[in-house]
């Protein structure tokens, strides 16, 4: 009780609460902005944190990422245009419900079921993340060394259906995360004899190249078109939300226990667990034919799940410091520059720190409701912003940003190379989740690896000599197999070209 209440004091300060409010604000721009996703909102959010304390700076990515999610959800209703890649699989279902004349139906459903998603998901947090940090604080360097090559391997497995793209995606990550001196060793990686490169990569160049400059680089021919987008005007918001949620609930509370479970796999996301719950409740729908054509139960449990799977991202990389997702891998790169390390020895050392970030979390969720309906009143003003003002402002704070993070022009450099590396992966549907995740988890699997090899002296059956570590080394193994059987299928699923597409003699 001591913990909840010194959380409760370290949360409920108005330095606090403002910062939520306006990173809320910030998060509801951002995703209400066609392209501009949560990942991005966080990634330039990051300068601003270094100037905070670990629980401020915690609390405005958890603020800004939900509020971007739900206002993604805005353009899509509006102008068939998603805002985020996680209101993507519904985007069709709610501009149809649109043209129906039902467009504040369809946003206060979406705002209201990422709420009650968004409340689930901590729910399942709070109480399974303790309970598995006490399991986890008995893992030694072998348990995390298999921990972490999971880790890497869940996220080819989930990245798309191209395993063999989700591969170099990981070693190319894995080989900016090998630049610079090796901690062991001494022996010099990838540096080319370049000083700046002898600490290795930051972090926050990297982040905010991938997801920020990459996407500017993307949209940068928007530019040209100076006409702004006009949307319809959005009467009686919230008018039914009320009937339609008592009608599918259990669609709504399916969608939140869907997506918290799906956001704890690494590198899984809101995006997949939006698409998995919406395919899900079309299969359990007893009026399936209708999904597509603006009904509303195609909705309640993917506005559910997106929102959701941001908490239950949090459980592996609060408990064993491995990201969920993109999110939370910027997460535990800003805790680690305030000398904070995830891991289930935070459950014990950082209670209150713990606990108090489970507060923000609700906090941020049940702001979604008043913020909610002021984004979807005020969307028009938002939407009708020329990109060619946005992008400009967007691109000083991407390298302001990456300067700050070592008061060094090399990073910017660094965050424009690494731009037009995420522009080429994109363009050629390389998934950038695998990439930023092994950048995150690549010195974990490192460290640990020589960490046993040395207390173990060279002998690699000790990898295996525990039970939890044999449990997880089989299971990197079957994760392995699996990516190995669906790359050969994809392989021999060569396109059978129609006869009557075929050359014909003349």
């Amino acid at each position: 009780m001591s913990d909840l209440l010194q959380a409760a004091t370290m949360v409920f300060t108005w330095e606090v609460m403002l910062i939520i409010l306006a990173a809320s604000l910030f998060g509801l721009f951002m995703g209400a902005i066609p392209g501009l996703t949560a990942t991005m909102a966080t990634a330039l959010l990051v300068p601003v944190t270094f100037f905070m304390d670990p629980l401020p700076a915690i609390a405005a990515i958890v603020s800004a990422t939900a509020m971007a999610i739900v206002a993604g959800d805005i353009p899509g209703a509006l102008l068939r245009i998603p805002g985020t890649p996680a209101s993507a699989v519904y985007t069709e279902e709610a501009y149809a419900m649109g043209k129906q004349g039902k467009v504040g139906l369809a946003l206060g459903l979406n705002v209201t079921c990422s709420m009650i998603g968004g409340v689930i998901g901590v729910l399942i947090l709070a109480f399974f993340a303790p309970r598995i940090a006490e399991f986890a604080i008995q893992f030694t360097s072998d348990e995390y060394f298999w921990l972490a090559l999971l880790g890497l391997s869940c996220a080819i497995l989930v990245s798309g259906s191209d395993p063999l793209k989700g591969g170099i995606s990981m070693l190319a990550g894995l080989v900016i995360a090998m630049v610079g001196m090796d901690s062991v060793s001494g022996q010099m990686r990838f540096t080319f004899g370049n000083y700046d490169l002898l600490a290795g990569i930051s972090i926050l160049p990297v982040l905010i190249g991938l997801f920020a400059i990459s996407e500017l680089i993307r949209r940068m021919p928007e530019t040209r078109n100076a006409a702004p987008l006009v949307p319809p005007v959005i009467k009686r918001p919230f008018e039914g939300v009320g009937a339609a949620l008592w009608k599918y609930k259990g669609g709504v509370v399916r969608g939140g226990a869907l997506g918290t479970v799906i956001g704890a796999l690494p590198g899984a996301g809101a995006d997949i667990a939006s698409w998995i719950s919406y395919a899900v409740s079309r299969k359990l729908s007893r009026t399936p034919e209708k999904f597509g054509k603006g009904h509303p139960e195609g909705l309640v449990s993917a506005s559910s799940a997106n929102n959701a799977s941001l908490s239950g991202a949090y459980i592996p990389a609060l408990v064993f410091g491995i990201p969920g997702d993109t999110v939370t891998a910027i997460i535990i790169g800003v805790l680690m520059t305030k000398g904070i390390t995830p891991g289930p020895d935070v459950f014990v050392e950082q209670a209150p720190l713990v606990n108090a970030i489970f507060m923000v979390f609700v906090l941020a969720n049940l702001l979604l409701l008043p913020l909610g309906f002021m984004a979807i009143r005020g969307a028009r003003h938002i939407l009708s912003i020329p990109t060619g003002i946005l992008f400009p402002l967007i691109l000083m704070f991407c390298i302001v940003g990456a300067f700050a993070a070592n008061n060094a022009m090399f990073d910017i450099w660094i965050m424009l190379g690494i731009g037009l590396v995420g522009f080429f992966m994109a363009e050629n549907d390389f998934p950038v989740g695998p990439m930023i995740l092994a950048v995150i988890l690549g010195p974990i699997v490192e460290s640990n690896f020589m960490r046993s090899i040395l207390k173990s002296n060279g002998d690699l059956t000790a990898f295996v000599d525990r039970p939890i570590a044999m449990v997880l080394a089989i299971a990197a193994v079957a994760v392995w197999t699996m990516i190995i059987v669906n790359g050969v299928k994809a392989g021999r699923r060569v396109p059978q070209t129609p006869a009557s597409e075929l050359p014909q003699d003349a």
